[in-house]
């Protein structure tokens, strides 16, 4: 529900501002998708599945399943590396340079994003790599278990953590680490705060934003890669089905804390919202028994 109506707000906001948006904000709007489609094309069956206590639908739907997942899990990696190093291409660069970053390329990036993610999610149905159940039986994903008895599913996971895990991993510390030192050697140059510039005070707050995100989703994602390469190595009895499935659940949790972190940071989104508020108040009252004229559209606002 959080990551629904959340993320349904970051992309009204988008709609409305659609004109108005920068480019490299192309690429928040490109995670929040990629956030909304994970929960509505796998939470509904995993929940029910909960439920049933056992999986629903069979092998069909177990690969539908492990094969969104992927495909929205490895586009949100990859766009969050994308962020990153355009943030630091902004940061590190003159403005006339920065401008360069126009719309159409960040959408042909968005498109190779996709396009990457895709390549990643099919190419276990083409015989490389396995989808199958968790160990906990109520959720699907990569087969790790079955890798360490296999060199093509071996093969599939060193590249797939290599090239969808670690290295924009990298990318993305290094990035903000290159920031840092940027925006540390800059603030060293200015000795009275209060003459810090507007722009270098936001080109901070957009910049840990970004870093929020980003350790965000890495932070939730590392107990279930630990668990999953656990996995690899090992039987997977020898983990309580408790323990795969509390890492699992925190790492689906990525993607109700974007907007949050939006809502804290950008004035213009907390407006945005707060418009939403007036309207869906609006609507409720509209729709009540009591709608008498005395409660002026200022009143409902607030309200």
């Amino acid at each position: 529900i959080l990551t629904i109506l959340g993320n349904s707000a970051v992309l009204a906001t988008a709609v409305k501002r659609s004109s108005l948006l920068k480019s490299p904000e192309l690429l928040t709007v490109n995670l929040a998708v990629a956030d909304i489609g994970m929960a509505l094309s796998m939470y509904p069956l995993a929940i029910a599945s909960a439920w049933n206590h056992a999986w629903l639908g069979g092998d069909a739907s177990c690969v539908y399943y492990a094969l969104m997942g992927f495909l929205f899990g490895v586009c949100s990696m990859m766009t969050l590396c994308a962020m990153a190093v355009i943030r630091f291409l902004v940061t590190n660069s003159s403005k006339s340079n920065s401008n360069k970053i126009t719309k159409n390329t960040v959408c042909i990036l968005i498109a190779f994003i996709w396009l990457y993610s895709l390549l990643w999610a099919i190419l276990p149905l083409l015989g490389w790599g396995y989808y199958g159940p968790e160990p906990f039986g109520i959720s699907c994903t990569i087969a790790w278990s079955k890798f360490h008895n296999s060199s093509n599913g071996f093969s599939f996971i060193l590249s797939m953590f290599l090239l969808c895990t670690v290295l924009p991993a990298l990318t993305i510390v290094a990035c903000y680490l290159g920031i840092a030192w940027k925006v540390h050697k800059a603030y060293q140059e200015i000795q009275n705060i209060d003459r810090i510039p507007n722009a270098a005070k936001l080109e901070k707050k957009l910049t840990l934003m970004a870093v929020l995100i980003s350790v965000g989703f890495l932070s939730s994602w590392t107990p279930y890669a630990a668990a999953s390469f656990w996995s690899i190595f090992n039987s997977s009895d020898s983990l309580q089905p408790v323990v795969t499935l509390l890492p699992c659940l925190f790492a689906k949790s990525s993607t109700a804390y974007n907007p949050f972190i939006y809502y804290v940071f950008s004035k213009t989104f907390r407006c945005e919202v707060k418009k939403l508020q007036c309207c869906c108040g609006w609507r409720v009252h509209y729709f009540s028994s009591d709608n008498s004229a005395e409660h002026p559209v200022s009143a409902m606002c607030s309200g």
